[in-house]
């Protein structure tokens, strides 16, 4: 026969006694969770046991399927745990909505930082490269594409398709065919923040300015120049998408 041990920090002799508001009819489990949630903030600690599902049925107003909607809701973002044979138990007041969602935009902002760090290894090299190998068509296509760009710019329109051809010309003129893939690959995941940036104010006049000056540079042949210039235009790219997260 398996023992099952009772954890010290629980206190399983009684719910711990707290006071609900009722919920008026025609509320929905968002409204019982939030109410849970705020009194298990400020009223609650690791390790107490909540009411019994029929007590909170009472205390609140509501309906068995909605006291139970709230609670696994809350069990989802780790602030209660079901134990067998117990009851349920707070888990930590700080696992909070709040406090998930900002869980969650620092992943998101850690994604983004990495595909920007990725991207500042692979393009400076990509344009010194440019530099010294673009063809006098390919620095025409690239012309092109700003040309489009600005247009676009001047009409209120988001030139995404035309940030991303430049980057990938100037890949395309370093004559490495191994490393199209990648930047294929880097272009489609960088989509979502690249369209997000685009939208901050003043930020596709700086993004211009900075893909013509990587062109003149580009032109002139000079390689530590071209190097230079992307880099420098990729850390503007960097500070302003990650202060729209």
């Amino acid at each position: 026969m398996v023992s099952h041990q009772t954890n010290p920090m629980i206190d399983t002799e009684s719910p711990a006694r707290i006071e609900f508001e009722a919920v008026p009819r025609g509320k929905v489990y968002q409204a019982v969770a939030k109410q849970l949630e705020r009194r298990i903030t400020d009223e609650m600690k690791p390790g107490d046991l909540m009411p019994p599902e029929r007590e909170l049925v009472k205390m609140l107003g509501v309906s068995r399927s909605s006291v139970r909607d709230a609670i696994r809701s809350l069990e989802l973002i780790g602030l209660l745990e079901p134990r067998q044979g117990v009851g349920t138990i707070v888990c930590g007041s700080g696992a909070t909505h709040a406090n998930f969602l900002a869980s969650a935009l620092m992943e998101k902002r850690k994604v983004v930082g990495d595909l920007l760090d990725v991207r500042e290894m692979l393009e400076p090299s990509l344009a010194r490269r440019a530099a010294l190998n673009a063809s006098p068509e390919e620095i025409a296509e690239m012309e092109d594409i700003l040309g489009r760009q600005e247009a676009k710019m001047r009409a209120g329109e988001l030139g995404i398709e035309e940030d991303s051809e430049f980057h990938y010309t100037i890949a395309l003129a370093s004559h490495n065919d191994a490393i199209l893939k990648l930047m294929d690959m880097l272009m489609d995941l960088s989509r979502e923040t690249r369209e997000r940036s685009l939208q901050v104010k003043g930020r596709q006049e700086k993004s211009l300015a900075g893909h013509r000056h990587i062109l003149e540079v580009l032109k002139q042949g000079d390689a530590a120049g071209a190097e230079s210039a992307m880099r420098r235009h990729l850390h503007e790219v960097e500070k302003m998408v990650l202060k729209t997260l």
